[in-house]
């Protein structure tokens, strides 16, 4: 039996789990997870239902057969195959650190994703690159070569067929113009628990300021920089025994994590775009399993 998930966005109205829960039915498919929310702020209706074809039923049928349904509730929906891995591009610079714990996650399959490139403003992580057999691309960026080289970033993406972009602390400011070409396709790191504390050195203004807890955010980008909607965000405590370079240690540890897991929510298809916010449901039963557990 094949895995499928459907995904659906629409104005909030009486009928729409009836319809999707009786149109699988109907076509031979069993529901194995559902998560629903109806955000009564903004009358929209957000659902994820994963469920496999038990009379070996297409996407492509399916998806067909189901445009009756959506076109009578003004759905904006989408059929996957949950074995289907996601094409992605991560971009980094001299921290390598979310990059390292990326890539162990996607060699051991906890992360099912396909890394179609690395790009790279800097050198240092083209050995670890280029060993896991994934394509390294160095594109030096200065103020004079920026739009050049967002040009050649943006080449690859295309090429590549990359459904997904990773800012694995890739510490240059993207243009307003790619950030719209690739809304809801961009997922960064911001090392602070937004809003507090952007920009640079963001541990160390925590440190002066005595904190008690700090923390890693994970948003996809916007043109207002670090103000896309927030995927998933965690923190730590600290203590006022710590130093400043304790906290950038602690702090590299939760941003690794909260990278992690908001590309998991992505790529799972949990993630909706919801005005400035998001709507992130809860993984699936066994999506967190990867092919080399222990």
């Amino acid at each position: 039996m094949t895995n499928f998930a459907l995904t659906v966005k629409c104005p909030s109205t009486r009928g729409i789990v009836a319809a999707i829960a009786n149109y699988l039915a109907e076509h031979g498919c069993n529901i194995t997870d559902s998560s629903q929310f109806d955000d009564t702020e903004t009358g929209n209706f957000f659902m994820r239902v994963s469920f496999v074809s038990e009379e070996d039923r297409t996407l492509a049928a399916l998806e067909e057969g189901f445009a009756a349904t959506a076109k009578g509730l003004a759905m904006d929906y989408a059929f996957h195959d949950e074995a289907e891995k996601m094409k992605v591009v991560i971009m980094v610079s001299r921290f390598g650190h979310c990059l390292n714990d990326l890539l162990y996650r996607w060699r051991i399959g906890a992360l099912p994703i396909d890394i179609v490139a690395v790009i790279s403003n800097h050198m240092e992580y083209q050995k670890v690159v280029v060993n896991h057999d994934i394509p390294f691309h160095h594109i030096r960026v200065t103020k004079e070569n920026k739009a050049q080289a967002e040009a050649q970033q943006m080449s690859i993406i295309e090429e590549s067929g990359a459904d997904l972009v990773i800012l694995a602390r890739y510490m240059q400011v993207l243009s307003d113009e790619m950030c719209r070409k690739m809304s809801g396709r961009i997922i960064n790191i911001h090392h602070s628990f937004l809003p507090s504390f952007k920009g640079a050195n963001p541990y160390k203004q925590a440190f002066e300021r005595g904190v008690k807890l700090i923390g890693a955010t994970s948003h996809y980008v916007t043109a207002d920089l670090d103000e896309g909607p927030i995927i998933e965000q965690e923190t730590v405590r600290v203590t006022h025994a710590q130093s400043n370079n304790d906290y950038v240690s602690l702090g590299r540890d939760v941003e690794a994590q909260v990278l992690a897991r908001a590309i998991h929510a992505h790529i799972h298809r949990r993630v909706f775009i919801n005005g400035s916010k998001t709507v992130v449901f809860p993984a699936s039963p066994n999506s967190y399993a990867s092919e080399r557990m222990g």
